[in-house]
This record gives C-alpha cells, sequence and structure tokens, in this order.
C-alpha cells in the first residue's frame, strides 16, 4: 500500500467507508496508479507504474472492479460533497448534463450502439461511431487558481442502446429519462440548495421540464429553445360556475422566428466576459415569458430568451428557463458554461486514458468510465489543496505562453507530489546513497509529470 502525502488525507478518509478493510488498500493502489500512469489506464499498465509488475496476485486488482461489493452511487455522493465544500459553498448550485461516446469494440460489449460522435464530428462533418454512451453530471463552478470555470464531473450513467434492451427484452428508457432519475437524485443529495441545471437541446423535452418544476423543491433548467416552438400566452383564470375543463394555455403568441425578423421588437445589448472561450462578446438579447405548449402533452411555463450577433458572426438562438424570476443575463451567464462540459470529455481523452480501458464485464464497464471521468474532479481537488495562495506553476516555454493554468498543469502539480513522496516508502533497504545531478533529475521529473 502506498505512502500518501498528508495533503491528500481528507480525501482518502472520505472514501475509506465505502469499501472492506480487504480491498481498501488495492484501491488506493489503483487510484494512485490511474493518476501517474501515462498513457493507457488498464490494471496492467497501474501496476507497472506502482511497480507491482512481479506481482503474483495481480487478479486482486481486477477484482475490485469485476466483483468486490461496492457502490459507485456512494462514491458519486462523497465526491460531489468534496466538490461543493470546495468550490460551491455558497450561491447556486450550477449542474452541466451532457452525454459522450466512448468508443468499444468486442462481443462482450452488449449495451453498445450506433451514435454521433459529438467529439469528432462539426458542423461540416458528421461521424457516427460503435459505442457506449455516457450521460454525465458535472459540477459547473469556478476554479480560483485557474480563474474560470470548471466541469467537474462526479455522477455518470450508462444509457444502453434501444438494440440492447429489445435483446435483454427490456423496456427501452430514453435519455431524458436517464436525466430525470441523474438530476432526481442530484436533488436529494443536495436539499435545500438552490440547483440550477444547463443543458442542450436534446433535453427541451416538455415531459422532463414539467417534472422538474413539479418538485417540492424545483430544478432550474435551461436549454435551448426551438424557434419554432409553439408558445402562448398563460391560460385565463376560471371563472365561478364555468363549465369544462380547466385551459392549459392562453392565445397563440407569434413564433421566435418572427420575433427575431420584427423590426418592432426591442434588443438590449449585453456584454459577456467569457463566450465559449473567447474573452468578451456583445450580444443583443431580447427576452419574455410564455407557456410552452404541445398537443397531447402537458404545458409549461418558461421564459424565453432570443439572442443575436450584432455583427452577424454566430445565428441566432433562443434559449429557455423553466424558472420565470431569472433574469436574461443570468441565464446567459449559466448557459455559457456549458460549453465546459466539452472541454472535460477532451481533457479526459487527452490525459486520463479514456477510451483506452479494456474492462469486459458488465460490472467492470459499468465502473470504470464513470470513475475515469470522476478521476478528473479528484485530480482538480486535489491540485486544490496543493495550490499556493490559488497558484499553480504553468509550464511555459519560449514559443508557448500560457498565461493559466489548465488540467494538465494541475494532473503535474499532483504527480509531482505524488512522486516526491520518496517512490511510497518509508525506507530503503540500502544504506549509501546515488547522486543525481540535479538538472538531470528535475528532466526527468518533469517527462513523468507531464507525460500524457
Amino acid at each position: 500500500m502506498p505512502t500518501l502525502p498528508l495533503e491528500f488525507a481528507v480525501l482518502f478518509f472520505a472514501f475509506a467507508p465505502l469499501f472492506s478493510n480487504r480491498v481498501w488498500p488495492e484501491v488506493q493502489v489503483l487510484l494512485v496508479g490511474a493518476i501517474l500512469a501515462p498513457g493507457k489506464r488498464t490494471v496492467t499498465a497501474v501496476l507497472r507504474i506502482m511497480g507491482l509488475s512481479t506481482e503474483k496476485h495481480f487478479q486482486n486488482y481486477h477484482r475490485v472492479l469485476n466483483r468486490a461489493a461496492w457502490s459507485s452511487l456512494k462514491a458519486s455522493r462523497v465526491l460531489l460533497g468534496l466538490l461543493i465544500a470546495t468550490f460551491a459553498t455558497r450561491g447556486p448550485i450550477v449542474l452541466g448534463l451532457d452525454d459522450t461516446l466512448e468508443r468499444r469494440r468486442g462481443a462482450q460489449i452488449k449495451a453498445k450502439g450506433i451514435y454521433r460522435d459529438a467529439v469528432r464530428s462539426s458542423h461540416s462533418h458528421f461521424a457516427k461511431a460503435s459505442g457506449l454512451r455516457w450521460l454525465s453530471l458535472v459540477l459547473l463552478a469556478p476554479v480560483p487558481w485557474a480563474k474560470r470555470v470548471w466541469a467537474l464531473p462526479f455522477l455518470t450513467a450508462l444509457a444502453p442502446s434501444e438494440r440492447y434492451s429489445q435483446t435483454h427484452k427490456r423496456r427501452h428508457k430514453k435519455l431524458t429519462r436517464w436525466a430525470w432519475q441523474m438530476l432526481l437524485q442530484a436533488r436529494r443529495w443536495l436539499r435545500h440548495r438552490f440547483v440550477v441545471v444547463v443543458a442542450d437541446s436534446s433535453y427541451a423535452v416538455l415531459s422532463l421540464l414539467r417534472d422538474l418544476q413539479q418538485l417540492a423543491e424545483p430544478i432550474c433548467m435551461i436549454t435551448r429553445l426551438r424557434l419554432d416552438a409553439a408558445l402562448y400566452e398563460p391560460a385565463p383564470l376560471r371563472k365561478i360556475g364555468q363549465i369544462g375543463r380547466t385551459r392549459l394555455k392562453g392565445p397563440r403568441l407569434p413564433n421566435l422566428d418572427q420575433v427575431l425578423n420584427d423590426p418592432k421588437t426591442k434588443w438590449q445589448r449585453l456584454t459577456l466576459r467569457e463566450w465559449y472561450g473567447e474573452v468578451r462578446r456583445t450580444v443583443e438579447i431580447t427576452s419574455a415569458t410564455a407557456v410552452w405548449y404541445h398537443s397531447a402533452r402537458q404545458s409549461a411555463p418558461i421564459r424565453w430568451v432570443l439572442l443575436r450577433d450584432p455583427k452577424n458572426k454566430f445565428k441566432p438562438q433562443a434559449l429557455l428557463c423553466t424558472d420565470l424570476t431569472i433574469t436574461p443575463a443570468q441565464i446567459l451567464k449559466w448557459f455559457v458554461m456549458r460549453w465546459r462540459l466539452e472541454v472535460t470529455f477532451q481533457e479526459v481523452r487527452a490525459h486520463l486514458g479514456f477510451e483506452t480501458q479494456r474492462q469486459w464485464s458488465d460490472l467492470a464497464i459499468a465502473r470504470t468510465t464513470p470513475a475515469i471521468l470522476g478521476l478528473f474532479s479528484i485530480i482538480t481537488w486535489m491540485a486544490h489543496q496543493l495550490a499556493k495562495d490559488n497558484r499553480l506553476p504553468i509550464r511555459q516555454a519560449a514559443w508557448y505562453e500560457k498565461p493559466l493554468p489548465t488540467f494538465s498543469d494541475a494532473l503535474a502539480v499532483v504527480r509531482q507530489c505524488l512522486w516526491q513522496q520518496s517512490a511510497f516508502q518509508l525506507s530503503f533497504p540500502r544504506t549509501d546513497m546515488e547522486k543525481v545531478p540535479k538538472v538531470l533529475l528535475q528532466r526527468i521529473a518533469d517527462a513523468l509529470c507531464y507525460a500524457a
């Protein structure tokens, strides 16, 4: 079992009760090895980086994922508690919801399907791939030493394909129902806190929005809205003695595309600090409240925000918010945080070996990928404990000036702290010391800490 730095004691003490005394030492080895290992995040790669390539009972480490009794859901709750206590102690809790594709092949990968690969697709190129679709719920919170908002995953669920449900004779659960269950679980964990969820247009579904509004402690949902959505005025009050069922909507309102092209529409200019990675962006917005209604479905009161670029650099967009008291400026501020989810998915693929694991059993698959996504949040939390005066060392070069630290710098700081723990040994069997030049030692440490 490795000797861990004292800065990370709170983290390991928080997760220790979730595992038995027999399994917990192996969990620590897998966690530290997954941080230090470059490239693939297989169990064998972890054992090699930890100096356990000669371990005869290597199967015990595989059994942590495919056989040991522990709950990923409880681990998600513990991780969320650490993130909230560190990065979101006050104010609204902003969550992000999005799905990502993990490319996997093999006859034993049962839940795979063919989906659009958002990471490898663009506006001009549409890419489809076979793999596993994961729905991830992240905490969008400002990281002090990064001076920007990061998306920190804490709960990830596998959304099997429709073919998998048909093969196993199960009712297929759509992505929106998975989202409802995950948000309901987050609502139970975050009692008495105002929760805001930002998502893309895939989750702009009336049934989901209505369910979130009818909770005892409603969740505010912010997502995109179609320009041709059917919007109505609120239903008039029911008169005394009126016969018939209660109306769900009032008169029809103009479509948002008509509002966009109407010369009488009053626009308000607003400057956003971070617009999809840019420093500042000036947009024009107009907003109002309405009732979104569709035939054979329930209605949902919403606040819509229509925005356009005065310089026509991007197409006009429409947003909706299920909380009518939120201002349009706050809606835009929270919605632009959503692009950080794509950044997190890209960083996980580039630095944490996402799509390189080789688990084949259903239980191991359901545990490994959420653990890798959660590892992004764990490393961010570790780096925050090591940040001095809310600053981290930034890797610079004469040809590359980086003003703010990125996840690669956070990973390097955590790795360096782990490597400096005397190779995880309290004493050495040999009494003589072999001196290594400081320059050479620094080059070796730099190569190890910044390995992909």
